[in-house]
């Protein structure tokens, strides 16, 4: 069985924060997040399966309570689904690899950078310092910060 399919495994290996977010599409309160107010340098990657997301140098303060993106540090690690809960029509962000939900992608972001905010969960990813991509896997994402 894929290891990104294993929810006992998962429920050991996460948070139920974590869980309940990238496995159930749960949804943080607004303003709780660690990433919420976090600006070093480095990648956000999914936290179950490790995969990259998002770079600090497209992190912006969109103001909304979560961790706010201007596009993805790759546009096929994520994946975009319709999202019709709670009477509303939104667009899912998931992870490609590991199917973890992220949060969603709205049309009201910064014009300049396109336009798009990915207003992400802090639960769903985890932070790899610039000082540490190297070491762990991710030396090709240090040209982004050069």
């Amino acid at each position: 069985m894929d290891k990104y399919k294993d929810k006992e495994q998962l429920k050991k290996e996460l948070t139920p924060e974590q869980y309940e977010v990238t496995q159930n599409n749960a949804t943080e309160r607004p303003g709780t997040g660690k990433y919420n107010d976090f600006y070093e340098e480095g990648i956000y990657v999914d936290v179950v399966s490790g995969e990259p997301l998002f770079s600090s140098k497209d992190k912006y303060d969109a103001d909304c309570g979560w961790p706010s993106f201007t596009k993805p540090i790759e546009k096929r690690t994520i994946k975009e689904k319709r999202d019709r809960t709670f009477g509303m029509e939104r667009t899912e962000v998931r992870s490609k690899e590991a199917d973890s939900h992220l949060g969603h992608v709205f049309t009201d972001g910064p014009k300049a950078e396109g336009g798009l905010r990915y207003c992400i969960n802090s639960a769903a990813m985890r932070f790899i310092p610039k000082s540490e991509l190297e070491e762990k896997g991710y030396a090709v994402y240090l040209a982004e910060f050069e």
